[in-house]
């Protein structure tokens, strides 16, 4: 069976090619910013849920249509985003907005969210699908202005959830975690085998053959 990850995460993919699996690549394409709205006034968790659902949804039905090559496989959707000084913050985009997330989460804790969602695709339609969140507790330490200005320069905390990366240049100013490292870099190991499980697939007979 083959598994498709909704997601252009470099991250995620190399976290599951590290675990054995071997995905396909399909970016969804959705419009984040639309999901949050439909769904603002939910709870943190529901709002990186119906990110995860919408991406896993819109590229499973995009599969769906297209023939039988992708008649039998699995589509990973996945968002995460960083809850912090009671706020549910994505990508800062900008050198500005990074520096303005780091002067505040500094030498404080957050919650790394990560919504999954599991779609499972039978015979060329879509069939069942299993649904999740894992939170991460993330100690962050109090990088110096001028480190704090070369991680800006990088590039690397505009694009990534929250404004930090454990697996990364940013991970030199994580103090600690508590939780799963796996759902810090962008998808959580353990619930997507719980969520597999839940649509009929065991993990080990996605892994790899040498």
């Amino acid at each position: 069976m083959k598994v498709v990850l909704a997601s252009a995460s470099p991250a995620r993919l190399g976290v599951l090619r590290a675990a054995g699996l071997d995905p396909l690549v399909e970016v969804s394409d959705v419009d984040e910013d639309g999901v949050l709205t439909a769904v603002r006034d939910a709870p943190a968790a529901r709002q990186v849920a119906a990110l995860a659902c919408a991406k896993a949804a819109t590229v499973g039905e995009r599969l769906a249509g297209s023939g039988g090559e992708h008649a039998d496989m699995v589509v990973l959707g996945c968002d995460s985003m960083l809850f912090v000084g009671g706020e549910l913050v994505g990508k800062p985009g900008t050198v500005e907005a990074a520096r303005r997330r780091w002067t505040g989460m500094a030498g404080r804790t957050g919650e790394l969210l990560t919504g999954h969602a599991v779609l499972r695709l039978s015979g060329g339609a879509v069939g069942e699908v299993a649904v999740g969140h894992a939170a991460t507790t993330v100690r962050f330490g109090r990088p110096t202005e001028p480190e704090l200005e070369a991680y800006l320069a990088s590039g690397e905390p505009l694009a990534v959830a929250g404004g930090f990366t454990l697996d990364g240049l940013g991970g030199w100013f994580v103090e600690g975690i508590d939780g799963d490292p796996s759902n810090v870099i962008g998808i959580s190991l353990p619930l997507v085998r719980r969520l597999l499980a839940d649509v009929g697939v065991v993990v080990t007979e996605l892994w790899k053959q040498d």
